[in-house]
């Protein structure tokens, strides 16, 4: 079934596009992570543009993350205070990263700046995230990680507030420093940032494992919209034929991943997880070096 993209101005096999939806669908229920470190790099290894995969991709995690955030918030596993915090700071680091994006596509170097940061923030992500699963399956960390709470760093801000959802009396500039960072990747990278989001939320705001999968959704969730609408004013990479193809499958894939979270080992999770994120890695390093089909590409201006 070919389906005519509009922006991204070629056809693609819609099918296969509605089942890249419910993949990345299943990732964000199971994981907390928005899905677009997977969609992005797929649609681009598909033959999309990067600067319409990022821009949709981002709109498609929204969908997704609305599903996986009812579906956590039935179970009480979405601290709304924290992650309103880290909204906050996302919008503002979107408005900033919308800034860079145009800056770079003005200079013509947008898909060098998107695969590299794939290479750079998936690998090393990637590598703790083994290391450390690794351990947990093997015993010798599982001491460390239930004595661990937030960065020192963290605990020497001011103005502290109660975060009960998550158990803690933290900062919200924390948080909200936190939110920034990822809203500039969502804007540049089209993912949700919950790749760097959870283990942010684990290792440095030291917040409980109960409610950092649907609290990240929940920031994923208004971030991307922020996002979504900064490229349609700015960028115009937006395809609504691409997001709607997208959406289709990624809605249904998230309540069978929250599902499945519910059920699965943890470390097993994480050790899946981080083989994904390596393997995408490694795919985004070796498409640095290719040779394209067509060395020169003209972009709407």
């Amino acid at each position: 079934m070919d389906v005519y993209l509009p922006i991204a101005n070629l056809s693609v096999n819609g099918l296969w596009i509605v089942a890249l939806g419910a993949l990345t669908g299943v990732l964000s229920g199971l994981f907390g992570v928005g899905g677009g470190f997977l969609t992005t790099p797929l649609l681009i290894f598909y033959g999309i543009p990067p600067t319409v995969a990022a821009a949709s991709a981002s709109t498609q995690v929204t969908g997704a993350s609305v599903s996986g955030v009812i579906a956590h918030g039935k179970r009480k596993g979405v601290d709304y205070r924290m992650g309103s915090v880290m909204v906050g700071g996302g919008i503002i680091g979107a408005g900033i990263g919308a800034l860079l994006f145009r800056f770079f596509r003005a200079i013509g170097q947008i898909d060098v700046v998107i695969n590299a940061l794939y290479v750079v923030l998936l690998g090393s992500i990637g590598l703790l995230m083994a290391r450390e699963s690794l351990q947990l399956l093997r015993g010798t960390a599982s001491k460390q990680a239930a004595r661990r709470r937030h960065h020192p760093l963290v605990a020497s801000l001011p103005w502290r507030w109660r975060f009960y959802g998550s158990g803690l009396y933290i900062s919200p500039l924390a948080p909200a420093l936190v939110g920034v960072v990822v809203g500039i990747l969502t804007m540049l990278m089209g993912v949700g940032g919950g790749f760097i989001l959870v283990p942010a939320m684990l290792y440095i705001l030291g917040m409980s494992a109960n409610v950092v999968v649907g609290t990240s959704l929940y920031n994923i969730l208004f971030v991307t919209i922020a996002t979504t609408i900064m490229h349609s004013l700015t960028t115009r990479a937006v395809d609504i034929i691409l997001v709607a193809l997208l959406l289709i499958g990624s809605v249904t894939g998230a309540q069978f991943g929250s599902q499945l979270a519910v059920r699965a080992k943890p470390e097993v999770l994480r050790l899946v997880l981080a083989a994904i994120v390596l393997a995408i890695a490694f795919r985004m390093f070796l498409g640095l070096f290719y040779q394209p089909d067509e060395i020169y590409t003209v972009y709407p201006l």
